[in-house]
């Protein structure tokens, strides 16, 4: 049988592009697929994690069970694969590389999203502290036990540098662990959109979801933020008549192409202005190369911010803030105080890891419901244990 190229699997790509070929492999060596190429595995693996599957119950801005169509972490990823799909096609870059660092970059969240996270930082203040990144990391490099000849899933150290590198530079103060994956120089272009994709994809769903629960009100978010108002305003001449909902769609999808159209048009632009001809040149580059251009990325800025005060600290959401915060302090304190309500492989990894981190691991892996009902089980003595 002839093998077949990691050139020949992953297509012609741009000189900057990283390919398998070029990738520094994996912690464990392991003798490569002959039809797959190293980041289809990586892709693969992460799709086929415990970790991945949690994603489905965990909260984005809705808890799960506040209703059926709103976004959780693991639609969340699924958009932000597919826009840095697109931006990756477009640009020449490794599709494959993309789509493992968007599938995986929220793996580490734990329930009921940045709250969780806030809350677990409090505990482990003195033990290291938490940051959704690092979790992600100790995720997919230890806490994965799905392989008899290493831990975790062992993905190439591109794809673990990306999720390190996934929301800025790295501060190997707070963050030891990741001295490894060069500090001091860029990410490849790949890695770069992650964190861009990420929000082009929260902005536009929150929009959606934020609409549809009633929360945020159409007419307001239209008059102050263009990135919506335009589309809307050219939607209504279009389709005049049209309800209220199929002219949101329309708006939507003309928010997200003009911040997908520019994302790709800034950074061809920034690549031809930098002269970069090959990854080892971006990584070696003064400053991150994918972006917006600054009128978009100001715009994109005043969406952010009206998000924040309009939907993520509106009455109701702070609500649900509060009760999963003293959900999460009750859990964290109960197993602090008698170890022995935690699971016997929780338990095992207490003499290794420390009880503090053992419980943060736990509680971070745990889902929307699942934190809920362990809530129940506790402290409810009418439900069974």
């Amino acid at each position: 049988m002839t093998k077949v190229s990691a050139g020949r699997i992953e297509g012609t790509l741009s000189p900057c592009a990283q390919t398998s070929a070029g990738s520094r492999g994996r912690r464990h060596p392991e003798t490569e697929h002959v039809y797959r190429s190293a980041y289809q595995r990586d892709r693969d693996r992460i799709v086929h994690s415990r970790a991945f599957r949690r994603l489905e119950y965990k909260t984005q801005v809705f808890v799960n069970h506040e209703g059926d169509h709103y976004r959780t972490r693991l639609t969340h990823s699924i958009e932000v694969s597919q826009i840095g799909r697109t931006v990756a096609r477009a640009l020449g870059l490794n599709e494959d590389f993309v789509e493992s660092l968007a599938l995986s970059h929220d793996l580490g969240h734990t329930p009921f999203g940045h709250l969780g996270e806030d809350v677990l930082d409090g505990f482990m203040r003195g033990h290291g502290g938490f940051d959704h990144n690092r979790q992600t990391l100790r995720i997919v490099e230890r806490l994965e036990e799905r392989y008899p000849a290493f831990p975790g899933l062992n993905l190439t150290w591109e794809v673990r540098e990306g999720i390190a590198k996934h929301s800025g530079p790295i501060d190997v103060l707070r963050a030891p662990e990741f001295a490894e994956y060069e500090p001091g120089l860029q990410p490849p272009l790949e890695a770069q959109l992650i964190d861009l994709v990420d929000e082009i994809a929260y902005n536009h769903h929150d929009i959606d979801d934020g609409l549809a629960s009633g929360l945020l009100d159409l007419e307001p978010l239209a008059s102050e933020i263009p990135l919506f108002g335009a589309p809307l305003t050219r939607a209504r001449k279009t389709f005049p008549g049209a309800d209220v909902r199929s002219l949101r769609t329309v708006a939507l999808r003309g928010l997200i192409d003009t911040l997908v159209t520019d994302l790709i048009e800034s950074t061809a632009s920034r690549i031809d202005a930098s002269g970069v001809e090959s990854v080892e040149e971006v990584r070696a580059a003064a400053s991150p190369l994918a972006g917006l251009s600054e009128p978009v990325a100001a715009e994109n800025r005043a969406l952010k911010l009206y998000l924040r005060d309009h939907l993520y600290e509106h009455h109701r959401i702070e609500r649900m803030k509060d009760k999963a915060a003293r959900v999460l302090h009750a859990l964290f304190e109960r197993y602090l105080e008698n170890p022995r309500l935690l699971p016997d492989d929780t338990r095992r990894r207490i003499a290794e890891e420390g009880l503090h981190r053992a419980i943060a691991d736990y509680i971070a892996g745990m889902t929307d419901r699942y934190a809920t009902e362990e809530h129940q089980r506790l402290f409810d003595p009418t439900i069974r244990v």
